[in-house]
Formats: structure tokens, C-alpha cells, sequence
């Protein structure tokens, strides 16, 4: 089995990268960063460190690697039986292009095998996005085939993969948590399912992605925020602030109630699931700043993030919210000149005013009583009252 996969960065060689090469299958890389991709096609492997309470440095082999920008992209899916990415949510759009000639590419060779393509993105139904984006490249006589024969599968995934910069100077080599979870739709798979440990196929998948979101991704951005807003530089120092750990917890307990309401999730299970969560944060091995968790507030403060879609669960089943209200004023006092969406909410914010700028970026309306609690709230941090 073959694989193209975008993104040779840490969570594609650390998390989807390794998963599929350890099943055997060949993962060939596609990326813009020449050095890495020439690295990757020149060993055909690289170590990835395992950590935790037993670390291991593990072996990925089996793998190559072209640069995505070249016509090769396209020869690529004319073959391969696997498409997965992870390049962020804001580039998938931008390899739609390349994707769909590739498309194109494997129609006209006549290869009618099942092709199945997963975005492996931190966003809701992301394959299903991207796909939007690919069709507008695809000519409307090829849409049935591709319906007939393109798998575009939606999945949830969950890895912490922090940046690392390698002790012997190795430009391949990644650190990983020990815990890692890939579940795919499996309802959207043409052909067969591929038989790849650590991918689990479901039928029920916006349970586990809902579940994901207002859990881990909730409580790692609100941990991020407090974290970089008492000028604290990495998750583990800023989860070990009691005053922190309590309001993540209390914001993802509030989370978990929408949870337990929508899904039926058991909520002993669930709180179990919860204080895993808070494990990991507390790695030791794994050194994540607030600063990278916390990046692109303008995204995850948007009505289907990770932040204010709990608490637009919270209205639905009339349920408390104080917690995430903290988090999102956090969110909203977020100030990195290195992050371009921080200037740019820093800048709304300073030209029109707070509660205009979070009603346009979440889409909540003005007179919802949660807007003025977040107003205070965000006033309180901005005189360091809080």
C-alpha cells in the first residue's frame, strides 16, 4: 500500500507519518521545505522520540519524500492508494489545486482503484472542507467518477507534538506524547478500510470529534491563554498553577456537560477522560509554549472552535459556563507581536471596541448577557484585577 502525504512537519513525521509506515505502508512526503524533504529522500527514515514515563526513540522507515509544488504531486495520485495531510487548516486550500489534478491525472490513466483521501486537520469534518475546496478545480463531467471512487473521509485526531529542536542537530528528528488517537469515518471510506493500527474506523464520528475539541483543544487553548497572560512560558508551568488547573478543569467539566447531554457519554468515563487530559499536559518531556498552543486566537475564537462552540452548547442545554467565560476573555487579551491574528485582534479591538470585535469574530449576538460578562471579564485582565 502507498501513501502521499502533505506535511512533513512534526505531527505529519511524528503522529500520521508514523502511523502509516508503521502498518507497512510506503509514506511518500510532500512539503515546501526543500532541506527536509531532500533529508527524507536521501535516508528514507528518521527517528521519532516516544516520551513519556517509558521513552523510546523509535525508527520510521519506509519513506520518501518530493516537494510539494512539483508536477510529481499529481503522478503521485494518479497511483497511490492513500492521500492523508497535515498542513494546518488554512493551507488545506491551498494544495486543493495540485489535489485535483492529481484527481484528474489518475481519471485520465484509467486507474479506477479506490483512492481516500483524510485531512488530518485540527477542524471539524476538515476532509469534508477540503473537498469543497478540490471540487472547484474538478471539471463537472469528472464529479460522478469521482464520487464513484474517491473516499473523502473525515477523521479526529489528537497528538501533542510540540516543536523540538534535536539534541544532535538531526533536521528529521520529532518528539511525540505516548498518547495518540486517529478515528476516522468509516462510513465515508470507499473500497476497502485499510488495516492501519492506531486508526479506528466509526460510525458515530462527530461524537469523538465534539469530544476532542471541547476537551482537549478547549482546555489546551484556555491553559495557553491563562498560561501566556500570568507570563508563563510553557503548558506544563501553566497547568501546574493551581489557579489555572482549576479554571481549565471547571471549563472543560462545563464542556463535558454538553457532552453528556448530546452524546450520552458516561460521565464517570468522561471525567476519567478529563483528567487524562491534564496528565498530559503536565509531560515533563514535552516542552509546548503557551506562546505556539495559544497562536491564531481569531480562528479559535470563531463559532465552530474550540471555545465558543462549547459555550454555544451551554446555551442550548441551558447549562453553566463561568469557566469558558474566563478562557474566552484570556483568548481575547492575547497580545503576541509574533502572531499576525494577535495584531489583528489586538487592532480590532483597539479600533471599534471589544464587544463589537468578539460579536463579529464568534457571530454571537450583541445582546447576549454572556458578552457583557466577557466584557468585565476582559476589563478586569486588562487592569490586572483579575
Amino acid at each position: 500500500m502507498q501513501a502521499l502525504h502533505f506535511g512533513a512537519g512534526n505531527i505529519g513525521r511524528g503522529f500520521i507519518g508514523k502511523l502509516l509506515s508503521d502498518a507497512g505502508v510506503h509514506v511518500t512526503f510532500a512539503d515546501v521545505n526543500q532541506q527536509v524533504i531532500d533529508e527524507l529522500a536521501s535516508r528514507h527514515q528518521y527517528p521519532v522520540n516516544v516520551v513519556g514515563e517509558q521513552s523510546v526513540c523509535e525508527i520510521v522507515k519506509n519513506v520518501d519524500a518530493i516537494n510539494s509544488t512539483s508536477p510529481k504531486v499529481s503522478d503521485y495520485i494518479a497511483k497511490v492508494d492513500l492521500v492523508t495531510t497535515a498542513v494546518g487548516p488554512q493551507i488545506l486550500a491551498r494544495i486543493a489545486q495540485s489535489v485535483a489534478q492529481g484527481i484528474i491525472a489518475r481519471h485520465a490513466s484509467g486507474n479506477n482503484a479506490p483512492l481516500n483521501i483524510i485531512a488530518c486537520e485540527n477542524m471539524v469534518r476538515g476532509t469534508s472542507q477540503f473537498k469543497q475546496e478540490i471540487v472547484k478545480y474538478l471539471p463537472d463531467d469528472l464529479h460522478q467518477w469521482v464520487n464513484e471512487h474517491i473516499g473523502f473521509v473525515d477523521s479526529a485526531v489528537d497528538r501533542i507534538v510540540p516543536p523540538a529542536t534535536s539534541k544532535t542537530g538531526d533536521i528529521l528528528e520529532v518528539t511525540v506524547e505516548t498518547f495518540s488517537e486517529w478515528i476516522v469515518d468509516k462510513t465515508q471510506f470507499i473500497g476497502e478500510i485499510p488495516q492501519i493500527k492506531g486508526m479506528e474506523p466509526v460510525d458515530n464520528l462527530m461524537a469523538f470529534v465534539e469530544r476532542k475539541l471541547f476537551t482537549l483543544n478547549t482546555g489546551h487553548a484556555i491553559t495557553a491563554y491563562l498560561g501566556f497572560y500570568n507570563n508563563i512560558a510553557t503548558i506544563r508551568d501553566a497547568i501546574l498553577n493551581d489557579k489555572i488547573r482549576k479554571i481549565v478543569r471547571g471549563a472543560m467539566e462545563e464542556s463535558g456537560q454538553v457532552l453528556i447531554k448530546r452524546y450520552h457519554f458516561d460521565p464517570v468515563k468522561h471525567q476519567a477522560y478529563i483528567e487524562k487530559i491534564l496528565s498530559r499536559f503536565e509531560n515533563p518531556y514535552l516542552h509546548d509554549d503557551t506562546a505556539r498552543v495559544g497562536r491564531q486566537p481569531l480562528r479559535k475564537l470563531g463559532r465552530g472552535d474550540r471555545l465558543i462552540k462549547p459555550l454555544l452548547g451551554t446555551f442550548e442545554y441551558q447549562l453553566g459556563n463561568q469557566n469558558l467565560l474566563i478562557g474566552i476573555a484570556a483568548a481575547l487579551n492575547y497580545r503576541n507581536n509574533d502572531d499576525e491574528q494577535a495584531i489583528d485582534l489586538a487592532n480590532q479591538i483597539a479600533n471599534s471596541s471589544l464587544k463589537q470585535a468578539f460579536c463579529n469574530i464568534s457571530e454571537i449576538e450583541s445582546d447576549n448577557p454572556v458578552v457583557s460578562q466577557i466584557e468585565q471579564l476582559y476589563t478586569a485582565m486588562q487592569n490586572h484585577q483579575f
